[in-house]
């Protein structure tokens, strides 16, 4: 357990609207989160997240589409402005673009991914849909460790949301994205008390058990 009640000093990684960046903004100014976000990151000019950075008073640093066309090239500016700002953790909160083994190596076991189902079923960019359309009765959201296998990484914390019998595509993603803005803030939190480790063998433990 991490004794120290220093904030935990984090980097969001945002490429649209930002929901679950804000979801973090306001557990930490409610003081349920015990993290300070020091940069946020967003893959393109327009995310509406980086409006949300910027009410809440946080640095940003913005890339272009065109960047991407030398993904390399931007995570190693992600790298040395993580370095400048002491990051502990990445936290992936909608970023639509997939990391370089350059900055998994730079960050191993610290880069947090969320994927809107219950991984393994369903990875890529539509397991609420996908999901919707296998008539899952149950489904979830999966907060796990990025590695090079896309949406294969190490499991943290997996929140089943169920599949109700009148739900519409709309009001099951509505209820999903509840689910995340819930939950995010406190593994979030996990991260904070040092509850959470990765073995040798990928696999996580948490300390005290689950979350709530």
């Amino acid at each position: 357990m991490k004794t120290s009640s220093e904030p935990l000093r984090i980097a969001v990684l945002v490429s649209g609207s930002g929901t679950n960046l804000q979801a973090l903004i306001d557990a930490i100014e409610a003081g349920h989160l015990n993290a300070r976000i020091e940069l946020v990151v967003a893959s393109n000019p327009d995310a509406y997240g980086i409006e949300r950075a910027k009410k809440a008073g946080l640095e940003t640093l913005v890339f272009q589409r065109e960047d991407y066309a030398e993904p390399e090239k931007v995570d190693q500016r992600m790298i040395d402005a993580f370095k400048e700002h002491d990051i502990a953790y990445v936290i992936m909160a909608g970023y639509m673009r997939k990391v370089t083994p350059l900055l998994l190596n730079a960050y191993p076991s610290r880069i947090v991914n969320l994927h809107p189902a219950l991984l393994p079923k369903h990875p890529g960019a539509h397991g609420i849909q996908e999901a919707f359309e296998a008539g899952d009765k149950v489904t979830g959201i999966t907060f796990h460790f990025a590695n090079e296998e896309y949406d294969q990484g190490p499991i943290i914390v997996q929140k089943e949301v169920p599949v109700l019998p009148n739900d519409t595509l709309d009001t099951l993603e509505a209820r999903i994205h509840d689910a995340e803005h819930a939950y995010y803030p406190k593994v979030v939190q996990l991260l904070a008390d040092g509850r959470v480790h990765v073995g040798e063998d990928g696999a996580v433990t948490i300390d005290q058990g689950d979350i709530e």
